[in-house]
């Protein structure tokens, strides 16, 4: 997940938001640790540490199918047809039948 909006701002979830006030000086001995290891600046390591962590967080929430409402389904559902095109020509009846998709085999 990208941290960083297109002016260069920091967009970090709430959740990171919270880890990050909660463990400060272990963020930022973690920070030199891997400033020392890499020779990089410290400014240059924050943002891969504030993206490994987006990242942490992401894989432990729960998948949408597991928390949507049925609204919820229904929406995304929607969103989902709509993302298409409508302008794709339709499939005769006989590419469709049983006779057009085995059209090889012997009955």
């Amino acid at each position: 997940m990208n941290t960083r909006t297109s002016r260069g701002k920091n967009t970090e979830s709430p959740a990171v938001h919270e880890i990050k006030e909660a463990h400060v000086q272990e963020i930022q001995q973690i920070t030199q640790t891997l400033a020392q290891i890499t020779n990089l600046s410290e400014e240059a390591v924050k943002p891969h540490l504030d993206a490994m962590l987006e990242e942490l967080v992401k894989s432990q929430e729960r998948p949408f199918y597991e928390t949507a409402t049925p609204e919820e389904w229904v929406k995304a559902f929607r969103e989902w047809a709509d993302s298409h095109r409508r302008d794709t020509p339709l499939l005769s009846d006989y590419a469709v039948s049983r006779a057009g998709i085995y059209e090889d085999e012997e009955f």
